[in-house]
């Protein structure tokens, strides 16, 4: 992939980012950005950990079905 065809895509750049990072500055308050982000971050790594749970579960019933064959 070239990078023509990542811009074409829509990715953001650095200036899109900065747009993006004031807007929320300015409708949430300076304060409450880091309790949004670290709610974020909570709320990804409980995602992660029930994705990796669910993988786990799927393996563990391959491996059933294998063994009863």
């Amino acid at each position: 992939m070239t990078f023509g065809s990542i811009a074409q895509l829509g990715i953001p750049g650095g200036v899109e980012l900065l747009v993006v990072l004031l807007i929320a500055v300015l409708l949430f308050g300076a304060n409450k950005i880091p309790k949004l982000a670290r709610a974020a971050g909570q709320s990804i790594g409980e995602f992660q950990k029930g994705r990796e749970e669910l993988e786990e579960e799927l393996e563990n019933d391959g491996r059933e079905v294998e063994s009863a064959d």
